[in-house]
């Protein structure tokens, strides 16, 4: 883990390695969406709506996948004190909360025709929303810890008290009455018709890819700007 906390070592994989995942995933999310919206056919319940699963099932993974990897990342911080790890977390919050906010949109547009509703004060929605209130909390913190030249363990302790929030919204549609249907894939079981698994399976792995190397991208941004601001640091240090 350590081997890539050199900055030149971890942006020498970064340079081929972000293009590859953003092409890869480009190119299986569009297969994925172009196979679900027109080649797929209709729910036998649900209809033509049902088509919305192949944004919303991927966006909701992300989101809890991205607020995942920002508690990963400042575990590492904490224990490790990894020095690339308050830029991984804070590569993947924006990404995170970009996803978060389309399953909850995608998720309020499949529940108007399918519940009556455009929102329900559900535990599976409701624990949803304030993952984004989470992510929006972050971000603001980590930017102000940024500028301010604060400690980077504060949003980290922030990212890992946060993750308490992950697996109820899990388990939410067990632990309560829920409007929202129980999950449809658990280990070893698939409540899906192969006709809709296969292209979400393709779906969610393309969107994982994009998400992979977008974080990848913002952390060569990030440190290209702590990079620079150093120089600057120097420089100005330097002529006085």
């Amino acid at each position: 883990m350590h081997g890539f906390a050199n900055p030149k070592r971890f942006l020498a994989l970064a340079k081929w390695l972000t293009p590859l995942l953003l092409v890869s995933g480009l190119a299986l999310a569009t297969i994925a969406l172009v196979w679900g919206l027109f080649f797929v056919p209709p729910d036998r319940l649900m209809g033509e709506t049902v088509r919305i699963l192949f944004i919303h099932v991927p966006a909701a993974w992300l989101g809890m996948g991205g607020w995942t990897a920002i508690a990963i990342s400042s575990l590492v911080l904490l224990v490790w004190k990894h020095p690339l790890a308050s830029l991984a977390a804070r590569a993947a919050a924006v990404p995170g909360a970009v996803f978060t906010a389309l399953c909850l949109i995608t998720g309020s547009i499949w529940g108007r025709p399918t519940w009556g509703t455009w929102w329900e004060w559900d535990g599976r929605l409701t624990s949803m929303l304030v993952l984004l209130f989470l992510y929006f909390g972050y971000i603001a913190l980590a930017q102000a810890v940024s500028r301010e030249g604060g400690s980077s363990r504060i949003p980290a302790i922030f990212g890992l008290v946060g993750a308490i929030n992950i697996p109820i919204i899990n388990r939410s549609v067990v632990w309560w009455n829920s409007i929202h249907q129980p999950p449809s894939i658990t280990v070893g079981k698939s409540a899906i018709d192969p006709a809709f698994l296969i292209p979400l399976g393709v779906a969610v792995l393309g969107f994982s890819l994009l998400f992979g190397g977008v974080v990848l991208a913002r952390m060569r941004a990030l440190l290209a700007e702590i990079q620079t601001e150093a120089r600057l640091r120097r420089k100005a240090s330097g002529s006085e």
